[in-house]
């Protein structure tokens, strides 16, 4: 079998398995108070371009989303997200069972467009009846969205100005930063995110690490008492230090960068290998995630010995699929891959 299915398959990235083994038997103190995991937030606070600010580390995604909006939300507030956002529609209702509603609103192409949210703030507010309402209180993006699309500057600039007018936190899900981070087409950086978003995470599950996500702002008094919150979720890592460990090694030599180019890299050539069979592109994600409508018949061939998953429900005849690459697929992978899509007919 080879594996497609998503981009946390296989263990950490040698250099970062590397790291946990060498400071395996160095013994510190708990709860991300020892030194490597200072370090870490020291090297990522740099790397943000950002003097001051505040670095938590957690454990997965769905745990540091529930965490973060529920620290930043009152408790009759609701959070403003797309219609495709993670939260609304793969998080179980986690961000619910905190008493938090998600508030989607149509997107384009996986991405919240800032005139919608004008809208939808203007309309809020223009009810007089509002205070029997939810408040939309927080924006959440994501940045690759769930479609592996990318916001440009310009477009989380706009979103920005909006969360800016209504006061707004705009917190921005980074599980798959890397892979947006290194698309070629792209004009975001890592600074630019840490500029324009009040709260980020900079995804690790999903971009080389074991594990671990790092919560960054440059507003520390929006995530007061942070780490009692982050207890109170289950997120508060007693062996802190394999955190900061594998975020020192993210961020050592640029291998960051470079998990998210050589993802991106095959991600391409298995676009434009499929586009040369003559497969539709069911959306021109330029990350790591690629989607195509391929007929039944192929599905099935190929789920004999290739890992994918279908996106959404089966169709009589053809059916989304999404093919995923990380630091792990090979070069024979994305071959072997092409090489069991014939030509259609």
């Amino acid at each position: 079998m080879i594996y497609f299915n998503c981009d946390y398959m296989a263990g950490a990235h040698p250099e970062v398995l590397e790291a946990l083994c060498d400071t395996n038997l160095i013994k510190s103190v708990g709860y991300g108070f020892d030194s490597f995991t200072s370090e870490a937030r020291a090297v990522i606070l740099k790397a943000c371009g950002l003097e001051e600010g505040e670095v938590f580390f957690l454990q997965g995604g769905t745990q540091t989303n529930k965490t973060v909006i529920d620290r930043l939300l009152s408790r009759n507030d609701g959070v403003v997200c797309c219609e495709s956002g993670h939260i609304n529609v793969h998080e179980a209702g986690a961000i619910e069972a905190d008493g938090h509603k998600v508030m989607a609103l149509a997107g384009n192409n996986g991405k919240l467009d800032a005139s919608a949210l004008e809208r939808y703030m203007e309309d809020f507010y223009r009810d007089e009846t509002n205070e029997h309402m939810v408040r939309p209180a927080m924006v959440y993006i994501s940045h690759p969205t769930e479609y592996g699309t990318l916001y440009i500057r310009n477009e989380l600039e706009a979103i920005r100005d909006v969360c800016r007018k209504y006061s707004m936190p705009l917190y921005v899900d980074g599980a798959r930063l890397a892979y947006g981070l290194a698309a070629e087409v792209t004009d975001v950086s890592l600074r630019d995110i840490a500029e324009i978003a009040d709260v980020f995470y900079i995804g690790g599950t999903k971009c080389g690490a074991l594990f671990g996500e790092a919560v960054v702002t440059r507003h520390a008094h929006l995530l007061p008492r942070f780490m009692s919150v982050m207890k109170l979720h289950g997120a508060l890592l007693a062996k802190g230090r394999l955190l900061g460990v594998q975020f020192l090694a993210l961020f050592k030599d640029d291998l960051y960068l470079r998990i998210g180019l050589h993802a991106d890299r095959l991600a391409m050539k298995l676009k434009e290998g499929m586009r040369e069979r003559g497969y539709r592109i069911f959306i021109d994600s330029p990350t790591n995630q690629q989607f195509f409508i391929l007929p039944n018949s192929l599905i099935d061939k190929l789920s004999e010995s290739v890992g994918f998953e279908l996106w959404g429900p089966r169709g009589e005849n053809e059916s989304i699929v999404r093919f995923v690459t990380d630091w792990s697929t090979t070069e024979e992978d994305i071959i072997s891959l092409l090489g069991l899509c014939s030509y259609p007919s």
